[in-house]
């Protein structure tokens, strides 16, 4: 299969929707992700912005500009477009996960701290929305909780890596260093890379 092909024949399909109708948001916010997944953002900015305007309920443009902007590092315009993402859809998980993770990322860890709790309400199986509230718990000394919210991630997610590697690192706080050592080793064996300062600093902590 021609992906690439297939890609061009999905926006061609696009165009076409809109020269006939050109208010449908649908088309424009379809073509909008045809062309993020190519790596187009300056056309995909401009799709997603047609849809905005031409309904009133795109939330997930709005989410997807939140996307296309943290790839230039606006984590400002992070926030106001999850900001926007939430205000249409206040049940929408995925807009307070990525509002934590920017918060998170500016070190607004208590703002952080409230958005990911409430993404976990709306999906409490948000692997990714757990695994940013462990590293907001730790950005604000609440090492019990972090280690609290980490075992509950690998519960839900036994698979993912960097879920063991986060969790290894509360327990390296909390002191426990053969609960930190049993998910790093986790963390390496399913293929995440640990950071090389973290082993060495657990080392000392392996017996024999």
């Amino acid at each position: 299969m021609d992906v690439l092909k297939d890609a061009e024949a999905f926006i061609a399909e696009q165009k076409k929707r809109l020269r006939e109708n050109p208010e449908c948001a649908t088309a424009a916010y379809n073509m909008g992700v045809a062309f993020m997944r190519e790596g187009k953002l300056e056309e995909a900015t401009e799709c997603f912005l047609d849809a905005i305007r031409n309904s009133a309920r795109m939330f997930e443009a709005f989410v997807n500009l939140g996307y296309i902007l943290y790839t230039k590092g606006n984590l400002e315009g992070v926030v106001q477009a999850n900001k926007e993402a939430i205000k249409i859809e206040p049940r929408y998980a995925r807009g307070y996960a990525n509002l934590g993770f920017a918060y998170l990322q500016m070190g607004r860890t208590r703002e952080a701290i409230e958005a990911l709790n409430k993404a976990i309400e709306l999906n409490p199986q948000m692997a990714q929305a757990w695994s940013n509230l462990v590293s907001a718990y730790l950005q604000n000394d609440e090492v019990r909780k972090a280690i609290e919210a980490g075992e509950r991630l690998v519960e839900i997610a036994p698979d993912f890596g960097l879920g063991h590697n986060n969790l290894a690192f509360a327990y390296f706080r909390n002191g426990d260093f053969a609960q930190a050592i049993s998910h790093v080793d986790t963390a390496a064996g399913l293929g995440f890379q640990v950071h090389p300062d973290f082993l060495a600093k657990l080392e000392p902590y392996r017996s024999g």
